[in-house]
């Protein structure tokens, strides 16, 4: 039998955080809760959750604190939680490292079933090779993406990406004359039980142009196809 998955629910509301407790729990997750940004750095580093669901206003600091904080030691996903419907929530918390976000006020049911689909994320991407067939390292120009190492370097200098980044690279790089949609995206890498703002591929790629040192005026990695998605190599 495998272990329980662990996620750490993350928010300063302790009712909130116990009704959220008790529905993972009830779908046989195992929870353990913090409800301040150093306790839940603490928490992530001592107890290596799967997932964390995480509240942008915490005391102590915020949860875009705390996302950053904990990228630097765990690749656990992230669900943000925010009170406001605003683009600059959503913006900053996606461009740390969070993989998704919910607004409050959500059901309970709503939010475990994100937590649901993302820890069922494929871990195979688009034009992925069949089972026991050795997948190639990709390359365009100076960008090298391995997918078996999950290992990404520029001029033979590595980068440093979040799951969710290194997966949608991949997707890409792996038919670099393609053009993608944003929903083909997210069924390659979020899954395609995934619901919620497309547009979330538009803040990972912009946080992947940055890490890779590509200009979206000029790109050499990254190219945006206009009227369609994305796509790899120059405009």
């Amino acid at each position: 039998m495998t272990d329980p998955l662990r996620v750490l629910v993350v928010d300063d509301e302790a009712a909130l955080a116990r009704v959220v407790a008790s529905y993972l729990e009830r779908e046989g997750f195992d929870v353990e809760l913090a409800h301040d940004g150093p306790g839940a750095v603490t928490s992530a580093r001592d107890w290596h959750p799967d997932l964390v669901v995480l509240d942008v206003m915490l005391p102590g600091f915020d949860g875009v604190e705390v996302c950053r904080q904990i990228r630097g030691f765990t690749d656990a996903y992230i669900i943000m939680l925010t009170a406001r419907d605003e683009e600059v929530d959503k913006v900053v918390g996606l461009s740390v490292g969070a993989d998704d976000y919910l607004i409050k006020p959500f059901s309970p049911r709503e939010l475990i079933a994100r937590v649901r689909a993302m820890l069922r994320r494929p871990r195979i991407v688009i034009g992925s090779a069949p089972p026991g067939q050795e997948v190639a390292q990709l390359r365009i120009g100076a960008l090298a993406v391995d997918p078996i190492a999950r290992t990404v370097t520029v001029a033979n200098r590595p980068v440093e990406l979040t799951r969710t980044e290194f997966d949608l690279l991949a997707a890409m790089a792996e038919r670099p004359h393609a053009a993608f949609t944003r929903r083909q995206l997210i069924d390659a890498v979020w899954g395609g039980d995934w619901y919620g703002d497309e547009h979330v591929v538009d803040v990972h790629v912009g946080h992947l142009r940055r890490k890779l040192g590509d200009d979206a005026a000029a790109p050499a990695y990254i190219r945006t196809v206009r009227g369609i998605g994305y796509g790899m190599g120059t405009g």
